[in-house]
């Protein structure tokens, strides 16, 4: 009998391959074929229906529309283990299950202890937005290459801004040693747009050798040629990238002509963005015509190694240089440049001069970080402490330390994140505030907020969370989570002593004691500098510094500063003007040799020569000790007559009195002394004071174009007020002369006394905050420590103990802590002291009493920090506290 088949069923038509292809990619492994089988028979229905063209499009829209959710649904269960809601009882992958959970557990801790999340984030903010902020700063003067090629082999020589123009020229092409040299003097030039005011443009003169020795290369044009500082050369100049682009920038700039100081030069080359030289403030570098029989001092010489030559092996070139030196040239004993040879490395001879400040700094905000962490740390540990029964249930539940300290690891790691973001934010707010704190100078006015701020205090945060978190992890990875519930037993009669939070508290205050005694140190010193008598009364005193353009003759120069001084002096609330070409306390220079009749003998040598109106010594409060300053007898025509100093008188006239007695400093013929006033800072303020002579403008034929305008208000604090009313007046009445600053012999002396006052500032703040991190420290230990024996101590004072005792024990831990911190942080101060060596005066490194007003400081701080929680314990009542147990 043959058996006939069976009928099948109509089997639907298979899905497209593409459509096909993706949802077997896109669809969850588990739930693919069922899927598949619906959108099959779907598909087949509306094939029949509407079909295969619509049914096709249909298809399409289904994976391009549902396409975003698998994926989400897919990366969800397959890479953090986690069902969608719909789904809750499927199993998923393990991958970040556990830390999402855990990140889910910290945040919600987090919030639940508000207090405790601030405190921790913003001690952590302050550390590194601060340390974010310093290294911004430092990271461009201390770490970045100079813009120079091979600046190791580039090199200043001694005496720098007293080289003359004949010494260059000698030097040339034969300097042992060297593959190259070049001279070069700051000049200030004056430029005006137009009807607008005349603006002072700094800038450098140098030999053609320069941008050679440098190994800088433009970035438009050219630099110089040899032959361009010959008498009869074109006079041309190199743009800074900045000046290039206030003039708009354009390429074709070069061949132009610009008109600096009243002289047109042709612009032969543009520098790169971020090449400076000597500094960021200088916009424009020109070749100076050198005269062989110009033996005026005020270069610098820079020179290039040979190859081969390190700073190292230079000892042999530089003895046959100075050999050279010596039998060409007849130097006065000051100014000797064959004794004391020696070279400096071209980044420490520009830069050198902030390490110490920024180094300070830097150190200091680290210091502070390091509190910070120890704070936190201290913090985590008595939340560890507080969840000790918590986490050995959860150990005895299953829980390996792994997870426990995977959740520690998340806390941090979140309270990282939120001191990252809060302390970016607080770097990019303060950074504006630390440059001007610091003693930075032009690199102050060029140093920007960038990118790396940020990153920084995203870096610094992370690392700092990660240093926090080892302090807990230790703790519980070494401790006993079953003997917990034991102790909790107890009531903490038997609880561990908290040495890590002790160790954390005298860590706290060492670090802090370092940053106190810095500050004290510096206060020390900058009360000795401030002691120092200048020789003027600078408070009631403002200052405006001008130049004059280049195109201007002496005498019309001259008679502008008279007209000048005379303006100043009407101006409403000045009770008296004058002019000098070089203020007090701005450093040496303007040396002149001198000769004084019937004193053969003081041939070669030389005094600092002042030009003055007739007020100058009034306005400046210079007092007179013999004889008469300038009046209304001495005439322009008349005899001409100077004013010494007391220096100058005891050097030269030991004994003798110099009234009446000539002199000359290379004018013709002699001038007449007829005064002696006290001796002023005419250099630094820590020189010592050096032989003077002050002379008449109106009497001799020498007006420098830079001036300093001065003027006494008629009531001490009223300058400030009157300063922009001097800079119109200036620009009123001498519209060629470029106003360079205005400011007030405050702040001259302010800044004479150096970066020690603005460093001293700084660290004082500092030292404030590490006190209070440090107080804050100290207060949560010594709590946690009564909060951790509240039923040791309840039992105690039942037993008969006073509770004066109880508080006598807690602030003596406080007072151990905080005196173990006091000692280990005296010991680092002395071994870090060299840190400051360079901004001290009169102070040793390892001044006693510096390091006795920080330890006392800190000291105090502390015992008040541990009395108040202190204070509370003894005020407990025994019963209470023995029923909450």
């Amino acid at each position: 009998m043959t058996s006939v088949p069976e009928p099948r069923g109509h089997e639907p038509p298979a899905l497209p391959r593409l459509p096909a292809f993706l949802l077997r990619v896109l669809l969850p492994r588990a739930e693919r074929d069922e899927l598949l089988a619906d959108f099959a028979e779907e598909y087949a229905a509306r094939r029949g229906r509407e079909g295969e063209r619509e049914a096709r499009r249909w298809i399409r829209g289904q994976v391009v529309g549902s396409a975003p959710a698998l994926l989400a649904w897919g990366w969800w269960r397959e890479w953090t283990g986690f069902e969608p809601h719909a789904n809750r009882m499927r199993p998923g992958g393990p991958m970040l299950q556990s830390w999402i959970t855990d990140a889910r557990y910290a945040a919600r801790r987090l919030r639940s202890r508000p207090v405790y999340a601030l405190l921790a984030v913003l001690t952590l903010a302050l550390g590194v937005g601060g340390t974010a902020s310093i290294y911004g700063i430092a990271r461009g003067l201390l770490f970045e290459p100079l813009p120079y090629a091979n600046e190791e082999n580039v090199a200043v020589f001694w005496f720098s801004g007293s080289w003359t123009q004949e010494e260059i020229l000698f030097l040339r092409g034969k300097v042992p040693g060297f593959q190259q040299l070049a001279g070069y003097r700051p000049i200030d030039l004056t430029s005006q747009d137009g009807d607008g005011p005349t603006r002072m443009i700094p800038a450098i003169a140098s030999s053609y050798e320069l941008f050679d020795v440098l190994g800088a290369r433009p970035a438009l044009g050219r630099t110089f040629r040899p032959g361009e500082d010959a008498p009869g050369a074109e006079s041309v100049v190199v743009l800074s990238y900045g000046m290039w682009q206030e003039m708009g920038g354009k390429p074709d700039v070069i061949g132009t002509r610009v008109v600096l100081s009243g002289e047109p030069l042709t612009v032969v080359g543009v520098m790169p963005r971020g090449f400076w030289f000597p500094d960021p403030s200088v916009r424009a570098w020109f070749p100076v015509t050198l005269n062989p029989e110009n033996r005026s001092g005020n270069y610098t010489l820079v020179g290039r190694l040979a190859p081969g030559q390190t700073m190292a092996s230079m000892g042999g070139p530089l003895a046959r240089l100075t050999s050279m030196l010596g039998e060409r040239f007849d130097y006065p004993e000051k100014w000797d440049k064959t004794k004391d040879a020696k070279l400096t490395p071209v980044r420490e001879f520009l830069i050198g001069f902030v390490r110490p400040a920024l180094l300070a700094t830097l150190v200091a905000m680290g210091l502070i970080l390091l509190i910070a962490c120890a704070n936190v740390a201290a913090l985590m540990l008595g939340q560890l402490d507080a969840r000790a029964t918590e986490l050995a249930v959860r150990s005895a539940l299953g829980a390996n330390r792994g997870r426990l300290i995977q959740q520690l690891l998340i806390e941090a790691l979140l309270v990282g994140v939120a001191a990252a973001a809060l302390g970016a934010g607080l770097a990019a707010a303060g950074f504006r505030v630390l440059v001007q704190a610091l003693p930075l100078g032009a690199w102050g006015e060029s140093t920007s907020l960038d990118w790396t701020v940020v990153a920084a205090a995203v870096v610094i945060a992370v690392g700092a969370a990660l240093l926090v978190a080892a302090v807990p992890v230790g703790s519980l990875w070494r401790g006993d989570l079953r003997a917990s519930l034991g102790r909790a037993r107890t009531g903490g009669v038997e609880g561990r002593g908290g040495r890590l939070e002790s160790g954390l508290v005298v860590a706290e205050v060492a670090l802090a004691v370092l940053i106190a005694a810095g500050a004290a140190l510096l206060v020390r010193s900058v009360t000795k500098l401030y002691a120092i008598d200048p020789g003027v009364r600078t408070a009631g005193v403002g200052v405006v510094d001008v130049v004059a353009s280049g195109d201007t003759n002496r005498a019309r120069r001259r008679q502008t500063v008279g007209e000048l001084v005379t303006a100043l002096g009407e101006l409403p609330g000045v009770r008296t003007a004058a002019a000098v070409q070089k203020l007090p306390l701005r450093g040496s220079g303007d040396n002149w040799g001198v000769e004084i009749e019937g004193q053969p003998e003081v041939q070669g040598q030389t005094i600092s020569v002042r030009v003055v109106t007739p007020a100058y010594f009034e306005t400046l409060g210079i007092r007179v000790r013999d004889g008469r300053v300038f009046d209304g007898s001495d005439q322009p025509t008349g005899e001409r007559v100077v004013v010494v100093n007391r220096a100058f008188a005891d050097k030269f006239f030991p004994g003798a009195n110099p009234i009446g007695r000539r002199m000359s400093i290379g004018f013709d013929g002699y001038e007449r002394i007829v005064g002696v006033i006290d001796n002023v800072a005419e250099g630094a303020l820590t020189d010592p004071r050096e032989p003077a002579g002050y002379y008449l403008a109106d009497q001799v034929s020498y007006t420098a174009r830079r001036q300093s305008l001065v003027f006494r208000a008629e009531r001490p604090g009223e300058e400030t007020q009157l300063l922009e009313a001097a800079r119109r007046t200036v620009q009123r009445v001498a519209p060629g002369f470029a106003v360079q600053e205005v400011t007030t012999m405050d702040r001259v002396l302010a800044k004479a006394v150096g970066p020690a006052r603005q460093i001293m500032t700084l660290l004082a703040l500092l030292s404030g905050l590490a006190v209070v991190l440090g107080a804050v420290g100290i207060y949560g230990v010594i709590s946690h420590f009564a909060n951790r024996r509240k039923r040791d101590w309840a039992v105690r004072v039942a037993l008969g103990l006073r509770p004066s005792r109880v508080v006598g024990h807690i602030v003596g831990r406080g007072a151990t802590l905080v005196g173990a911190g006091i000692v280990v942080g005296v010991l680092a101060a002395a071994a870090l002291a060299r840190l400051l060596a360079s901004l001290l005066y009169g102070v040793s490194a390892v001044d006693p009493l510096a390091l006795a007003v920080a330890s006392a400081v800190l000291l105090g701080v502390g015992l008040v920090a541990a009395f108040l929680p202190a204070r509370r314990a003894g005020r407990v009542d025994p019963a209470l506290a023995l029923r909450e147990q």
